[in-house]
């Protein structure tokens, strides 16, 4: 039987129903808000798998064209490979959801999302979230939800609770919460420069709009798979107390990674030696999870990090830009076992990369590409596509960095960051905002100021637990959180944050956030000293481009029949010539001779007289009255002949000849709208 409920959703209702559709999966949730709907379901095998140690959780959201009433592009007319904004929105469910599940379950449980209708106003993502929570709720899946999700915008110093894609358009701040009754599990967004009082307002309104979203779905709670989890022998569990207890402090002793995880395999073998063979993989199981508890105890109570570290601490940081001879602009940028080469491209408005979805086609000139090859962590792996993780950290770098990137008006080119990871030990996401940043203004991108990122980390253990600043990777695998911020000396641009089991309270958050701020101060004043403002030139192999408005009736002139005439600026300057509706006019070209050439072409051709102006004009025919003279590409004015010369004229033909270059005053037009000239008193300005 299905149920259906509704839950205000800004200005809108979300109305969630279950058990109508998609009835053989284990959950399934079709949600509508405004005429956006989406069909959330999900899935779990009937059996556990044995062969791994993680949960096997898919998330899969899909924008479907026709939920626009379109036909999608290409040849097969179909949807392709996800897009990055949908494995983006995968992402963030997966986020939201994965904590709460029971430790140890490894049932398969497959989470998809369909958007099947879209109204561009209200956008699928905290839809899908919701549907989803409902959907896990509803079914026998021992999730232990629901949760709730809310996006926050900050409108005229106003806090808007799911606004519309049109509000989204003024808003300082773009911040998707999603979280229990109680925590919140999972925060991203972007924003314009605003301060840590504000991100924590804004997480306090999301907090109570959550809740009642979660008490409205406490309807479809149905009756629960029993999950017990994993049971180990108390003998084993005790015995590894006892062993790691008596050992883990001498991981002090081994401030670098490799030596610390060579010391935690020396006595896990240690421990395992002394148990017969059919115990051995209970014992490492027991084994990883009491050196996980006793690894983050060791940290709270001696206020002391396993590198050596104080918690507020920062591991050493190094910079350096222009090491890339040939690149537009490159920076490297290490903090401590963590490294990032960044490098900028510049491009043209051509080399923009055409994003095809649920909205109008469009262009995007700022990329970030993140790479993370497997050398960076010394481990063995093909090389394939961008995974989820990749394009997510270029993803969270982008928000960060692109408050800095100046308009098409002022900068009119296409820039591109390739984000090389070549060394790991945590906040990699991090070290690419900074790296791009330096790179950024390296290239001489007339940026404004730097954006810096810090990661911070919590350790619990209960009650207990202490905040880490600059999170290195085992403090990420053993931590319960990963709060990453972005941003000026002003304020915040980019943020994100995960939480691996229970969730954050607003006091904690509240903290982590001072840290942060502490610690951004810091790098910036780094970056600062390596690079303070962009090179006053882009580089000499960087393309050359020359940005130009004329009027729309104009487009023709510049075109000619045919395209005759821009062909033969091309030809003769070796420009490339792009030429926009709005009559916008981009020329493009490796020499900066051929764009001045080019454009100084165009404007000439474009250029209305002026009142008063000397021109240099070619007689191009003699009348008995006058002369027609070209003063303008494709435009010819009457030199009457008592206009010739300061003195009576009897024949033209005295005075000039046709083919002459003569200098002219443009005096206006006549009544029929001809232009008027005069030679005489140009030679008087003379």
């Amino acid at each position: 039987m299905g149920k259906k409920i509704e839950v205000p959703f800004g200005n809108n209702i979300l109305s969630l129903d279950s058990g109508f559709v998609a009835k053989q999966s284990d959950g399934s949730i079709w949600a509508r808000v405004g005429d956006t709907v989406v069909l959330a379901t999900v899935v779990s095998s009937k059996e556990p798998r044995e062969d791994i140690d993680f949960f096997p959780l898919v998330c899969d959201y899909r924008e479907y064209i026709s939920s626009i009433g379109k036909i999608p592009g290409g040849f097969f007319k179909r949807e392709g490979k996800p897009t990055e904004r949908e494995i983006l929105v995968s992402r963030l469910i997966d986020r939201s959801i994965r904590p709460l599940f029971p430790e140890g379950y490894r049932k398969e449980v497959q989470v998809i999302v369909s958007v099947v209708s879209a109204d561009m106003e209200n956008n699928p993502d905290v839809p899908s979230v919701i549907a989803v929570s409902s959907a896990l709720t509803a079914s026998r899946i021992p999730f232990i939800g629901p949760i709730g999700a809310v996006r926050i915008g900050l409108i005229d110093d106003r806090y808007v609770i799911n606004p519309t894609a049109s509000q989204m358009k003024n808003s300082l701040i773009d911040m998707v919460i999603s979280g229990t009754e109680d925590a919140v599990l999972m925060i991203e967004g972007e924003g314009n420069e605003f301060s840590e009082e504000q991100f924590l307002e804004a997480v306090k309104v999301g907090q109570m709009e959550i809740k009642r979203i979660i008490e409205k779905q406490m309807g479809f709670i149905g009756e629960k798979e029993v999950w017990e989890g994993e049971r180990y022998d108390e003998e084993i569990k005790e015995k590894a107390h006892n062993f790691i207890s008596s050992r883990i402090e001498k991981a002090y002793d081994f401030p670098e990674k490799k030596a610390r995880a060579e010391f935690y395999e020396s006595i896990e073998e240690e421990f395992l030696s002394s148990f017969p063979e059919e115990k051995k993989v209970e014992a490492k199981k027991v084994f990883e999870k009491v050196l996980e508890t006793s690894i983050r105890r060791l940290i709270i109570n001696t206020g002391k990090r396993l590198d050596g570290r104080k918690p507020k601490e920062i591991r050493p940081i190094e910079c350096s830009v222009g090491l890339l001879p040939r690149t537009h602009g490159s920076a490297l940028f290490t903090r401590g076992q963590t490294q990032c080469l960044a490098s900028v491209t510049l491009g043209t408005s051509r080399d923009e990369q055409i994003i095809e979805g649920l909205h109008e086609e469009m262009t995007k000139r700022f990329m970030v590409h993140y790479n993370f090859p497997p050398f960076s962590v010394g481990e063995v792996a093909p090389l394939r596509g961008a995974s989820r993780r990749e394009i997510g950290h270029g993803a969270l770098a982008a928000r960060a960095l692109d408050l800095l990137i100046p308009s098409e008006e002022d900068f009119p080119y296409t820039i591109r960051i390739v984000a090389e990871i070549l060394e790991s030990n945590g906040s990699s996401s991090m070290a690419t905002v900074c790296a791009g940043s330096l790179a950024l203004m390296d290239a001489g991108v007339p940026v404004k100021k730097h954006v810096a990122g810090i990661s911070i980390g919590i350790i619990k253990d209960g009650d207990r637990y202490i905040l880490l600043t600059d999170i290195a990777g085992e403090e990420d695998h053993y931590g319960n959180l990963d709060l990453k911020i972005a941003g000026t000396e002003k304020g915040i641009t980019g943020f994100q944050m995960d939480v691996k089991e229970s969730g954050l309270t607003p006091d904690i958050l509240e903290k982590a956030l001072v840290q942060s701020k502490e610690a951004r101060s810091e790098i910036l004043k780094k970056m600062y000293s390596t690079i303070p403002s962009p090179r006053p030139s882009i580089s000499v192999y960087a393309p050359r481009i020359i940005s130009l408005k004329i009027k729309t009736d104009k487009i023709g002139l510049v075109i000619g029949p045919g395209g005759k005439t821009i062909k033969k600026i091309i030809e003769d300057t070796g420009a490339e010539i792009d030429i926009s509706d709005d009559g916008t006019v981009r020329i493009y070209s490796p020499d900066s001779r051929a764009c001045e050439d080019a454009a100084e072409m165009i404007r000439a051709m474009t250029e209305e007289p002026e009142p008063g102006k000397i021109y240099e004009g070619k007689v191009v025919k003699i009348m008995s009255f006058g002369a027609f003279v070209q003063f303008l590409p494709g435009k010819e004015g009457l030199v009457h002949i008592s206009e010739l010369a300061p003195y009576k004229v009897k024949r033209v033909e005295d005075v000039i000849k046709e083919g002459e270059t003569i200098p002219v005053k443009f005096l206006g037009f006549d009544e029929q709208g001809r232009a008027k000239l005069s030679r005489k008193q140009a030679l008087s300005r003379k």
